[in-house]
């Protein structure tokens, strides 16, 4: 079995003067952001660098309280097939820890477009992103009282958590849809429609 490596000598200071010089190689990145889809670096080993559920960073136990810091490092973030997020430079790929997801949506906005409904999300690291077939929501349950938790595709395979105050806003423009033969409670927005659960088991709730 393979062990983890982790690595002792990249301080935060070190790997944001890294990323600074990496993001200059911005040809065929997505809204301006490095490519780091096309960098295919060695693993370094994992870093002591952890994603809270609330969206908070830490290195090494403490905070990091900078918010330009955080930006910095999110728009290196790649999550690969091994299920495993890494920032990533074109010179290498350091594992770090995700409690829940990497972003945490923080606000929506609605609107229209030639009478579809969109729904865009304000991420905490700065990102904005229109749900839609490219950016899907997804809606999971999860622990013994069954908590709704909504996700959106943000970039890649990376995703952001739809924070509790905006999951009520989102809920409040649920409707009824039927999907595959059966009557589903869902969002729709951009063109493509949601299902956040079957309308049974909403009304079952209630």
């Amino acid at each position: 079995m393979a062990k983890t490596r982790t690595t002792t000598k990249t301080d935060a200071a070190d790997l944001a003067a890294l990323i600074s010089r990496a993001q200059a190689d911005r040809n065929a990145g997505k809204d301006g952001l490095p490519p780091v889809e096309r960098w295919n670096p060695p693993y370094c080993g994992d870093i002591d660098m952890e994603i809270r559920a609330d969206g908070t960073w830490f290195y090494m136990g403490t905070p990091i309280g900078r918010p330009q810091l955080v930006r910095l490092f999110s728009t290196v973030l790649r999550r690969d097939e091994d299920g495993k997020t890494y920032l990533v430079t074109p010179v290498e790929k350091i594992g770090i820890r995700i409690v829940d997801a990497p972003f945490l949506a923080v606000e929506m906005t609605r609107s229209e477009e030639e009478g579809e409904q969109v729904l865009t999300f304000r991420t905490n690291v700065g990102d904005v992103v229109r749900a839609g077939p490219d950016n899907p929501l997804r809606f999971v349950t999860k622990g013994e009282g069954e908590q709704l938790k909504p996700y959106l595709l943000v970039r890649g395979r990376l995703e952001a958590l739809v924070n509790r105050a905006v999951t009520y806003d989102l809920l409040a423009l649920g409707e009824e849809v039927e999907i595959d033969g059966e009557t589903m409670f869902s969002i729709r927005s951009g063109g493509a429609t949601f299902p956040v659960m079957p309308m049974a088991k909403l009304e079952a709730q209630s």
